[in-house]
């Protein structure tokens, strides 16, 4: 794969621009060159225009958009709407399909003076069946999903920054075999509104960037705040979380996981093992059971009106919600809601947990996108994550972990992944 040109982080870009070294249009122009030349073979983009993407950035130049995100090229993931583009959800149900408005994360982007690249593929409405997208690493592979096209174009310099959706595992599994950062928020702090929803109590909108900086910076440029590293010599403690999920990881994963953890205490990081509660564990269960009653319940329209247009996974997915009565999904939400009140017994001692991301390395074929499991109960935990590249498997792709902070301490845990990236090493996709 040739290289693409090397973009500037966020932070840097913004300082650059404010100083009139570097333009929006460059930035622009820089990811509309990747874009024509390996969209055709990547398909990261379901739909962009040149012509509008040029426009904004020359607003950006002139100073008619200013902001914490001035100028800054950004994708959008194929669920979230957008009122320049179609939003289809993956879904051929919705070809062609126009909302009129932009989603709050969009419209927040766009207030911050960022500029909107286009739309990029999903899975069908989020779920496990695959778009078309292929792995920017290795074309042969697939690039996970359900944020898939988001993962493809930053990795391959067509977006400095796009955002995505995560139900299970979806920001988290691409980021890792697309060789680049991901981002799951503490659930509620980038609002949903405008996204489709498959299930409302896990749904999270994130992002998916080439650094944590990048990450931090778009999501708390939103809300209009800035990043702040963490000094130089702050040191972390780190605990290892053990739980059934290790066993389907590869050993190469979990060496990789091990490895990385290892020069972190070299490098100062307290590092402990623990083992997940047992109420956590059945958690783990419940949190598959559950999306398969809600996505039953959310595509309730498409289900009853275009079966046949869905496809034979969603289908065989949503029918796992059929025989889930409403007293045991109430159960379970009230087993997860408790668990969420409790989960603060999980950071006991320590500063973020380290986890599995995925079983290892980018599965081969496009089929299948790999299993989402390491990032349920996280996800329904409502906690934050950040998944880091961390090393290369014997086939050349990237592997992984993923760092998980306490609700709502976000900010904590983004200066925890910087610095953790810095300190224990990591891969460039």
């Amino acid at each position: 794969m040739e290289q693409p040109t090397r973009l500037p982080g966020i932070a840097q870009a913004l300082r650059r621009m404010e100083a009139g070294e570097l333009r929006a249009r460059e930035l622009a122009e820089t990811c509309l060159a990747r874009i024509d030349a390996r969209n055709a073979d990547v398909q990261a983009y379901a739909a962009y225009d040149a012509t509008r993407i040029r426009a904004q950035a020359d607003e950006a130049d002139a100073g008619r958009r200013r902001g914490l995100l001035r100028g800054i090229p950004f994708a959008v993931k194929d669920v979230i709407q957008s009122a320049d583009y179609p939003t289809t959800y993956g879904s051929p149900i919705y070809a062609g399909h126009r909302t009129g408005r932009d989603a709050a994360c969009v419209a927040l982007s766009r207030e911050q003076g960022a500029v909107l690249m286009g739309k990029v593929v999903t899975s069908e409405f989020a779920t496990q069946t695959p778009g078309l997208t292929r792995n920017p690493l290795n074309l042969a592979h697939t690039p996970g999903g359900s944020s898939s096209g988001s993962a493809a174009a930053v990795a391959d310099g067509m977006a400095m920054v796009a955002w995505g959706t995560q139900t299970t595992g979806s920001i988290t599994r691409p980021a890792i075999y697309c060789g680049v950062v991901g981002y799951k928020p503490s659930f509620g702090l980038v609002s949903t509104a405008g996204v489709g929803l498959l299930s409302p109590l896990q749904d999270t909108v994130g992002v998916l960037a080439r650094d944590v900086g990048d990450a931090a910076a778009t999501v708390m440029g939103i809300h209009g705040r800035r990043f702040e590293s963490a000094p130089a010599d702050s040191r972390y403690r780190l605990g290892v979380c053990l739980s059934s999920q290790w066993q389907y990881a590869s050993p190469e994963a979990v060496q990789a996981l091990q490895s990385w953890v290892g020069r972190l205490a070299a490098a100062g990081f307290a590092v402990r093992q623990r083992s997940l509660p047992a109420e956590f564990e059945t958690l783990i269960v419940d949190q598959g059971r559950l999306v398969a009653y809600d996505a039953r319940q959310a595509l309730a329209h498409e289900r009853c009106t275009d079966a046949s247009r869905l496809s034979p996974r969603l289908t065989e997915r949503m029918a796992g919600g059929e025989g889930i009565d409403m007293p045991a999904y109430l159960a379970m939400q009230q087993r997860a809601a408790l668990g969420r009140c409790r989960a603060e017994m999980l950071f006991d001692g320590v500063d973020a947990l380290v986890y599995p991301a995925t079983d290892g390395e980018a599965e081969a074929g496009l089929t299948n996108s790999g299993s989402p499991r390491y990032g349920a109960l996280w996800t329904l935990l409502h906690l934050p994550t950040v998944a880091l590249p961390v090393a290369r498997g014997s086939g050349g792709l990237p592997l992984g972990v993923q760092l998980v902070g306490r609700y709502g301490k976000d900010e904590a845990l983004l200066q925890i992944a910087e610095h953790a990236a810095v300190r224990g090493g990591g891969v460039e996709g």
